[in-house]
């Protein structure tokens, strides 16, 4: 069974990056290292890299997206947890074996062209579980 590794990093949604980053950025010395437009998941994202994992700020490109959904329910705040996988296909495939429900029923593109899958937050007590593959990289 493929497991995950690491905390890859945790999504907070904010209904704007820009405000968002100041506070991390003057209160806490965080630097976004990277800043990205998903226009077919309706996200904006900045990754904040801390440690070995990120702080990853969402914010909706339109009223469509999950995200808007999410912060028109429960205002800003942790909207999911990501953990790193060296096969997130493979994990899907496990999970639809074993029952788990899932928000698609394939993996999909991600931010940093990694490949996503997320697990409903129904399966895992109320946490939306995002597993994240990374793209791989020749050095």
């Amino acid at each position: 069974m493929t497991k995950p590794t690491q905390i890859d990093h945790i999504a907070i949604a904010t209904p704007s990056i820009d405000e968002s980053l100041k506070f991390y950025e003057n209160a806490l010395g965080l630097q976004a290292a990277h800043i990205e437009e998903l226009p077919d998941r309706g996200i904006r994202v900045a990754m904040l890299p801390i440690g070995e994992a990120t702080i990853e700020l969402i914010e909706p490109l339109h009223d469509k997206s999950e995200v808007s959904g999410f912060l028109a329910k429960r205002g800003g705040g942790i909207h999911h947890i990501a953990l790193r996988t060296p096969d997130v296909d493979e994990n899907v495939s496990q999970l639809k074996d074993k029952g788990v429900r899932l928000t698609a029923d394939e993996a999909a593109p991600g931010a940093h062209d990694c490949r996503v899958a997320f697990i409903h937050p129904k399966a895992s007590g109320g946490v939306l579980l995002e597993l994240t593959t990374p793209p791989e990289r020749s050095e």
